[in-house]
């Protein structure tokens, strides 16, 4: 058996305060320079292997909504940009891509809604404080985007960032066990946010969970799949679309398939047995978000006893993080098995039918995870938040930010290295707003490049 650290929480503490001789805090602040003639929208345009070519246009046009769109479809070039500036020396596995539209509410497998952070296409072994500098990037962009002017969002970002310090010194305090089993259901996190928030706080954190929309499995099923004994999926471009035959990258329907066929060996041995009493029936591709747009990912009808039991499976292929890519790191397992071993890691209720597979075409492996689809998913409307739920919002998502961290076991010694000072709140908000700006001159530059004719956002 592998020895455990057994040092106190005080020296895993003094620990964690040592990394600022390395990496001080208010360093954290910098955003350092991009290289000579860097050109956003050309390292955009760079295409990835495997990438659905048809589908650039719509992922330009989904980036071209807002700035906070904009940010969404960028995670690698701001991960490049963090990767040139300090970073503190403590790693642990990161969820990548943290921005508060990463974070909504979906269905454990005991049937209870839980509040967690939903996406891991980019989840990877990294420096805490990325997920910590996107998320409260995102919530300044946010602001920005709601009529908040500079002074209230520096407010709001420190108190974003100010939530998950104290968050994170408090899993400190507590039990390995209590910090892995801790409970995010939507009825709890009131109850367990009682000694975090002021009750009026609470009270507009109750009001944004209100506010979550989403589509769970009854829904789905009366929008996407036809009635009758034979259900099938309905076209409904670009958001489900069939294919035929062989598509541009060389995946078939029978490959989605074999990836069903094969990747329960990485469930549970009683979700093995589950999943075997159900039969695909349907496949489509399936085009959601705004970064994975361009990404093979297919969604597999399924019914069991008959065509009233019916549920959708996702299955999205899984390349190099941009975690990854931006430290210039190899890859250290296979992808899919990477995104699913960060969601298991991170999340408190990972989805019952989360696994992976491969598949073989034109003599290359590539790999796939597998997930629920429509698990009663929700998640916030921005644009309905005032000042006061937006900051509220924040803070919770930088709350269970810091509870996913926490499961890392690296809990004091970030409690250590970031201290009881507001100067890590400081640091962070400087850089969000820095990026901030940063950010509105990258989607100016898209904006521009489509009136030069650089890119095409037409079908």
């Amino acid at each position: 058996m592998k020895k455990v650290n057994q040092t106190t929480v005080a020296q895993r503490r003094l620990e964690g305060r040592g990394g600022r001789f390395l990496t001080s805090r208010g360093s954290l602040a910098a955003l350092a320079d991009r290289p000579e003639g860097y050109d956003v929208v050309e390292r955009l345009a760079q295409s990835r292997e495997d990438e659905v070519h048809s589908l650039a246009a719509l992922r330009w046009r989904r980036m071209l909504e807002s700035p906070l769109s904009f940010l969404r479809g960028a995670a690698l070039v701001m991960a490049e940009d963090l990767a040139r500036g300090p970073s503190a020396p403590l790693t642990l596995q990161i969820c990548g891509d943290a921005h508060l539209m990463n974070f909504g509410v979906f269905a454990s497998p005991e049937r209870r809604l839980v509040f967690d952070l939903t996406d891991f296409d980019e989840t990877d072994v990294g420096p805490f404080e990325w997920d910590v500098k996107r998320l409260v990037t995102s919530v300044v962009i946010a602001g920005d985007s709601i009529g908040l002017r500079h002074g209230a969002q520096e407010k709001l970002a420190r108190s974003v960032a100010r939530e998950y310090r104290v968050a994170m010194r408090r899993f400190a305090e507590e039990t390995r066990l209590d910090v892995w089993y801790s409970s995010l259901t939507t009825s709890s996190l009131m109850q367990d946010l009682r000694g975090a928030f002021a009750d009026v706080t609470r009270r507009r954190i109750d009001d944004v969970l209100h506010h979550l929309r989403g589509t769970d499995d009854r829904r789905a099923y009366q929008r996407f799949v036809t009635g009758g004994e034979e259900p099938r999926i309905v076209d409904d471009p670009p958001h489900f679309t069939h294919l035929e035959g062989t598509d541009e990258t060389g995946i078939t329907t029978e490959a989605i398939l074999g990836v069903v066929a094969n990747y329960d060996a990485t469930l549970a041995t009683d979700r093995q047995l589950l999943l075997s009493q159900f039969t695909p029936v349907d496949v489509a591709r399936h085009v959601v978000g705004v970064g994975s747009v361009g990404s093979e990912c297919f969604a597999v009808l399924l019914s069991g006893r008959d065509h009233r039991d019916t549920f959708f499976l996702q299955i999205k292929e899984a390349h190099a993080s941009v975690v990854a890519r931006a430290r210039e790191r190899d890859a250290a397992q296979d992808p899919a098995a990477r995104v699913v071993h960060g969601q298991r890691v991170m999340q408190v209720t990972p989805d019952a039918f989360l696994g992976w597979g491969t598949v073989h075409v034109d003599e290359r492996e590539r790999s796939f995870y597998v997930r629920q689809l429509y698990d009663h998913r929700a998640s916030i409307d921005v644009s309905r938040l005032d000042d006061g739920l937006l900051e509220a919002y924040g803070r919770v998502c930088a709350w269970t930010l810091a509870r996913a961290h926490a499961r890392s076991g690296t809990s004091a010694q970030i409690a250590g290295y970031i201290g009881g000072s507001p100067r890590f709140d400081e640091a962070i908000s400087d850089f969000a707003q820095a990026y901030r700006e940063r950010n509105a001159r990258d989607y100016r530059a898209l904006h521009d490049a489509v009136v030069q004719g650089r890119i095409n956002i037409e079908h």
